[in-house]
């Protein structure tokens, strides 16, 4: 069979002097079949629907299962005292922020990189990318481990606590072996997702999830170790998820196209790689880090206390309901980079509909949720009266959050699969340190708003970002992309600068 099909080189030229001579432009790319706006635009609005529906579902769970560890860890140590818990969460902040989060966004890039060549048919190249990239983290994960491990100085360096310091960097030291899994865990998820076998990744999530909570106990509470424990067990979590996985993609049937041992080959190109991988990072990163800089303004406010409590809570409650624009960005991702890789712009364009349109069910759903429960919400964290009500005047705000961050979420999906990650970078830049993290100090210190001027500052830095990458979306040629798509698969040179739409 395999050699009576026609080499996807010559397909793909193929279906490009199509589109040109006029062939296949009404038809998203494809010789049969109507084009979505016309005859029988429901029923490819369904299909599409479906598809999406079958990534994004388990995603949401996979990132909520994830993001369970370190909340399960947290809680479990916040029962031996402030001083433990207190240097745990400075500690499980700054790791994030420092390692995990760069290794997530670097590995991104994959969604560009596999996921077209999915699409393109490219199967090979799939597993040569995911070396590339996991070569690449193990290479970033070197001086993040040397940060990590003077952590207690750099602490000390920023005026924080000796003692809170000295425990905080224990529990980074503790946490540097689950920085190498990360750097094997992330180009996986990749990896299993550009190919839409998600329901893998939700089966390890739930395996690594149920492993977590006994030994996490264990170690806190049944052994001299203490709250070091939890990064112990958080380690040893990544490790068991990488286990896993591993196992499934060398023995599952359904990667057996895509799956190629490790070879030197992976060591060439890795520049080429980091040329989509670093802004990849940097995008990603720069939104991250700018709500924990929120959390770190609120110390300098009076009462410091209340404010990062109270901000605090509204942070995590705005992360866990971002685990669904999250599933909504994977599918998009995956759908997008999949159709420009087989030279379907159509196609692409209406994945991006689709998305558009599960994120406003999931704004008209969630953002009402929150703010009928804005009297209640306070209580899941707290049983001070003060922190309760601050947190019920802080609501509104966290619902409107949620409405941007659907947005921008199931967009900034959208750019990976087209590989915008450098343009997103920009964007976020200019969204959240020229404008959101400015404004957010002007109104906190300046007009005395406190917290919720703060946060008021993060989502006008939210709702301009919502809003450049939606014009960038809005006036997208799908039919450049798939070009630039088919380029990028068959190894030919795109020019850096070259415009997105």
């Amino acid at each position: 069979m395999d050699d009576d099909r026609v080499s996807i080189g010559e397909r793909l030229l193929g279906r490009k002097e199509a589109v040109d001579s006029g062939e296949l432009r009404s038809t998203g790319g494809r010789k049969s079949g109507s084009s979505w706006l016309g005859d029988g635009w429901w029923g490819s609005v369904a299909g599409e629907l479906r598809r999406q529906g079958a990534i994004a579902l388990p995603m949401v769970f996979v990132n909520m299962f994830q993001f369970l560890l370190q909340v399960i860890s947290l809680m479990m140590v916040g029962h031996l005292g402030r001083l433990s818990l207190s240097s745990a969460s400075i500690s499980s902040s700054l790791c994030n922020v420092t390692g995990y989060v760069v290794l997530l966004g670097m590995a991104s890039a994959l969604e560009t990189l596999c996921g077209q060549a999915f699409g393109a048919e490219q199967y090979q190249k799939l597993g040569l990318y995911t070396q590339k990239a996991i070569v690449s983290l193990f290479l970033v994960c070197i001086p993040i481990t040397l940060l990590w491990f003077y952590m207690e100085k750099l602490l000390i360096l920023i005026g924080q606590d000796p003692k809170i310091s000295y425990e905080a960097g224990k529990y980074a030291v503790c946490l540097i072996p689950g920085l190498f899994a990360s750097a094997l865990l992330q180009p996986m998820v990749k990896f299993l997702q550009s190919q839409s076998l998600v329901l893998p990744l939700l089966g390890a999530s739930i395996v690594t999830l149920c492993f977590h909570i006994p030994v996490c106990w264990l170690l806190v509470f049944k052994s001299s170790v203490g709250h070091v424990g939890a990064a112990i067990a958080v380690s040893l979590s990544y490790w068991v998820n990488v286990a896993a996985l591993s196992l499934y993609i060398k023995f599952a049937p359904s990667c057996k196209k895509t799956y190629t041992p490790f070879s030197m080959e992976a060591l060439a190109g890795i520049c080429d790689f980091l040329g989509l991988a670093v802004p990849s990072a940097v995008m990603i990163c720069l939104e991250y880090w700018s709500f924990e800089l929120l959390i770190l303004l609120s110390g300098l406010l009076p009462n410091p206390e209340l404010e990062a409590s109270v901000l605090s809570i509204c942070l995590y409650s705005l992360y866990l309901v971002y685990s669904i624009p999250f599933g909504l960005a994977a599918a998009a991702s995956t759908r997008v980079s999949n159709e420009l890789g087989a030279g379907c712009p159509r196609t692409a364009q209406l994945a991006v509909f689709v998305v558009i349109l599960l994120a406003v069910i999931d704004i008209s759903i969630v953002s009402t949720t929150i703010y009928g429960i804005r009297y209640l919400l306070g209580y899941a964290y707290s049983s001070d009266k003060e922190v309760i009500q601050y947190v019920a005047k802080m609501a509104p705000l966290v619902s409107l959050s949620t409405c941007m961050d659907a947005i921008q979420g199931v967009l900034s999906g959208v750019a990976r699969g087209c590989g915008w990650q450098d343009l997103g970078a920009y964007v976020n830049l200019g969204s959240f340190y020229l404008l959101g993290i400015p404004v957010a100090y002007v109104l906190g210190f300046h007009f005395h708003f406190g917290g919720i001027g703060l946060w008021i500052g993060i989502l006008c830095g939210s709702t301009v970002q919502a809003i450049l990458l939606s014009l960038i979306t809005g006036f997208t040629n799908w039919q450049r992309q798939a070009d630039k798509a088919r380029d990028r698969v068959l190894d030919k040179p795109i020019p850096f600068n070259d415009e997105a739409a």
